[in-house]
């Protein structure tokens, strides 16, 4: 990244909840449109080529038929967080043949057996079990899955994720799962309209990442940082991100708090 001046990037937090519903092809085309214009800003203002950032649009709690219109709009990737969830679109969406998802939230190890068997993607390994369940029935499946290790770069106890501290041990111990391609490291900055907060925990992972990937252990991409949500994309990108999750800014606020799908570990056996 090119600058060395500082940033004054803000967040759009103060619009969570209130994004307008996309309700038509075109409001999704409209949307998206949007937000690749905002992409591609936030990129220039660091020297970055737009192309360098995935954009992964976020559908949870989102119905069928929106999912439809997004992908009549061009979507060919969706973000879930509960596995059930996830699955139940993929098995209505199945028409749709070069569809695929990304789970992007705590997965508890009985419910491994959905991911192994329709994600192409999982976000938020943190942790050996998960890690063995997934290994095992991806085995069973006769298939490979993307991973990312999700990192609390927040220090909050409402967030899964790996203490940074913990990072390079539980990397040296995946090369032994052979059907996990580890790709980099996910994070959940703190949601707040104080931007300085928000940039913090991108740097934190960006250091983090910078500074594992010279010793990564073999098998173990470290290319990839998911990072920034419909509020703060913009200063995630800044930071380095190659994969922002963006849901309400592209299909419209959720009724359901975040609180339901980001719960604190002391609810894990509650969901």
């Amino acid at each position: 990244m090119k600058t060395n001046t500082p940033l004054a990037t803000t967040t759009l937090h103060d619009r969570h909840g209130r994004w307008p519903q996309a309700e038509s092809t075109e409001d999704f085309r409209r949307n998206l449109t949007a937000v690749h214009a905002r992409i591609a800003a936030a990129c220039q203002r660091v020297g970055r080529d737009p192309a360098s950032v995935r954009l992964l649009p976020v559908s949870k709690t989102k119905p069928e038929g929106s999912l439809r219109l997004a992908y009549g709009a061009g979507c060919r990737m969706f973000g879930e967080n509960k596995p059930q969830e996830a699955y139940r679109k993929w098995e209505a969406m199945t028409d749709l043949e070069d569809l695929r998802w990304s789970v992007i939230g705590h997965l508890q190890t009985n419910k491994a057996k959905l991911v192994a068997r329709f994600a192409a993607e999982f976000q938020a390994l943190d942790s050996l079990r998960v890690a063995e369940a997934l290994e095992r029935r991806l085995q069973a499946e006769g298939r490979c899955l993307d991973v990312f290790v999700q990192v609390n770069t927040s220090g909050e106890a409402s967030k899964y994720g790996l203490p940074p501290d913990e990072v390079a041990t539980f990397l040296r111990q995946l090369p032994t799962f052979s059907a996990l391609r580890v790709r980099g490291f996910m994070t959940l900055a703190v949601l707040s309209a104080e931007a300085g907060q928000v940039r913090r925990c991108f740097v934190l992972l960006r250091e983090l990442r910078d500074r594992l990937r010279q010793d990564a252990p073999d098998g173990v991409s470290l290319d990839e940082l998911s990072m920034g949500m419909s509020g703060d994309y913009e200063i995630a990108i800044e930071e380095g991100a190659t994969v922002v999750r963006v849901g309400q800014a592209i299909f419209g606020a959720r009724s359901t708090p975040d609180a339901y799908y980001w719960p604190s570990a002391t609810a894990e056996n509650n969901n």
